[in-house]
């Protein structure tokens, strides 16, 4: 049985968001990303910053370590994966997706653990625990709060953001429960007070006692193969052409997103082939979808863009935090807020495909950013 050890190092290069983003680094996989990014071996070289000799010899070694071809060596010809080769990327990628979340929790853990050594603080940052929906955007936060905002190493300046991940639902019940100082949720809004939506959080969130604050506006829509193949363009297409489907888990704001727009259409669930089949991120979604296990699922522009795929928008949404209103003049809150309403952290969030700042950092009360609390 072959067997697999998981590895980290330490640096101090800014994160790379090619090969695949990949939240754990295999030198064989980045190799065979690239190699299908660039469709040549001399390309995949220089996208990885290797020699040809380098990388022609490490795929000749794998090859015969596992006894497979990972690619087709066609003198004159493009590179090109073989099956053996497509399925080990795709599966690693669809389990480093699954496993993404709690892998983003880990490395935040760690790099915080090795600031506190590393830089010579005699004190441990700031930390705010937060309950969330998974979500890109949050994920990117985490990093940003967690430098200094004077570009220098001012221990003051920095919050360490403990993100747990998991759904809409579950994570305003853990703030409601005291597990959390802080959550994270979506939700539609242009949703009125008959809606799913609106009868789901309203029993949750009580004026007086939460705090909504504005974070950012995202779209989601179906994600689907690279130039839409099926020619999806809503639910019902999907529902109609028996399209295979991969869901999100009970609890989370996409699923609640489905349900919304099935109850809209008019559709049973049951008409829907892969209702019950869930992935837990956006993420793990989209890799389900390239490796051909699926045909479409409902995620976020941001996934659909990371893994090279289709996306047909649907709705833009607004990503919220809540909170109890009497942790707003807690200091790790106050530090919060301040690196919400930066210029530096809304020009990151408008770099990222498909988000846009949405009341960044603004404390609202609940008809503020919620049109049917009303």
């Amino acid at each position: 049985m072959r067997r697999i050890e998981l590895a980290y190092q330490l640096s101090t290069r800014e994160r790379a968001a090619g090969n695949g983003s990949a939240l754990l680094r295999n030198p064989m996989m980045d190799v065979l990303h690239a190699v299908k990014a660039s469709g040549s071996i001399s390309g995949a070289a220089r996208e990885l910053g290797l020699s040809y000799r380098h990388v022609w010899g490490q795929l000749k070694e794998w090859e015969a370590e596992l006894g497979q071809g990972l690619i087709f060596w066609e003198r004159g010809q493009a590179a090109r994966l073989t099956p053996f080769g497509e399925k080990l990327l795709a599966a690693e990628r669809l389990a480093q997706a699954r496993l993404g979340p709690q892998m983003e929790n880990l490395r935040a853990e760690l790099e915080r653990a090795f600031a506190l050594m590393l830089d010579g603080e005699d004190t441990e940052h700031p930390q705010l625990t937060l309950y969330a929906s998974h979500d890109h955007a949050l994920a990117e936060l985490v990093d940003f709060a967690a430098r200094d905002s004077g570009g220098g190493k001012d221990a003051a300046r920095r919050l360490h953001l403990d993100v747990q991940f998991c759904g809409s639902v579950d994570a305003i019940r853990a703030l409601n429960e005291g597990r959390c100082k802080i959550a994270g949720f979506h939700t539609q809004p242009f949703a009125d007070a008959s809606t799913l939506t609106a009868r789901t959080y309203r029993p949750l969130l009580k004026p007086g006692l939460h705090k909504i604050i504005g974070f950012a506006r995202r779209t989601q829509g179906l994600v689907v193969a690279a130039g839409n193949p099926l020619r999806l363009r809503d639910i019902g297409d999907v529902a109609r052409l028996q399209a295979r489907f991969v869901n999100r888990a009970k609890g989370t704001g996409t699923r609640l997103l489905l349900d919304e727009l099935l109850a809209q259409a008019g559709l049973p669930s049951a008409d829907i082939d892969g209702y019950e089949r869930v992935e837990r991120s956006h993420a793990a979604v989209a890799h389900a979808v390239a490796s051909g296990s699926a045909d479409v699922g409902l995620g976020t522009e941001y996934a659909a863009h990371s893994a090279g795929l289709g996306f047909v928008p649907i709705t833009d949404e607004r990503y919220l935090l809540v909170c109890l209103k009497d942790t707003l003049n807690e200091p790790p809150m106050k530090r919060l807020l301040e690196r919400l309403r930066s210029r530096a952290w809304q020009e990151r969030l408008s770099a990222l495909p498909g988000y846009l700042p949405d009341h960044c950092g603004e404390v609202a009360a609940m008809k503020r950013l919620l049109p049917w609390w009303g």
